[in-house]
C-alpha cells in the first residue's frame, strides 16, 4: 500500500528525472552525429561495420534514457517497493548509459547515480508508516 500522506522521495525523483533528460538529450545527440558520421564510415571499405556500431549505440542510449525516465517516476509513486525498484532502474541504466552513450554529458550520469542512491536509502517517516492492528470491536449485544 502506498503512501497516502504524500510522503515521497522528492530529491531523488527531480534528480533521476533531470540526469534521465540529459542523457536522453546526450543520446540524441550521439544519434543524430552518428548517422551523419556513420554514414560516411560505412563508405569506408572495411570499417563499414564500425559506422553502424555507432548509430546502434546511439539508439540504444535513447532506450536507456527513456528506461531511466519511466524509474524516475517509479521513484516518484511514494510505494516503498516502487521506489526500490525505480531507484534500481535508474542506477542500473545510468551506469549502462556511461558506457553506451556517455552519459548525458558525464552529469546526466552522476545526477541519476546520486537520485538512484537517494531513492534506495529513502524510508517513509515511522509515523506514517506505522499503523497498529486493534482487534475487531466485540459483537453488539443480543
Amino acid at each position: 500500500m502506498f503512501n497516502m500522506a504524500g510522503e515521497r522521495p522528492t530529491a531523488a525523483f527531480i534528480l533521476s528525472l533531470i540526469g534521465g533528460i540529459l542523457i536522453l538529450i546526450g543520446s540524441i545527440i550521439v544519434a543524430a552525429l552518428a548517422s551523419f558520421l556513420g554514414g560516411a564510415i560505412m563508405l569506408v571499405p572495411f570499417v563499414g561495420g564500425f559506422g553502424a556500431l555507432i548509430i546502434a549505440f546511439g539508439i540504444i542510449g535513447l532506450v536507456f534514457g527513456i528506461i531511466i525516465i519511466v524509474g524516475a517516476t517509479m521513484i516518484n509513486s511514494g510505494d516503498p517497493s516502487r521506489v526500490r525498484t525505480g531507484s534500481i532502474i535508474v542506477l542500473i541504466f545510468s551506469i549502462l548509459s556511461l558506457i553506451v552513450s556517455g552519459g548525458g554529458f558525464i552529469i546526466g550520469f552522476i545526477l541519476a547515480l546520486i537520485g538512484s542512491i537517494l531513492g534506495l536509502v529513502w524510508k517513509p517517516s515511522e509515523r506514517e508508516s506505522y499503523r497498529p492492528s486493534y482487534p475487531p470491536p466485540p459483537p453488539p449485544p443480543p
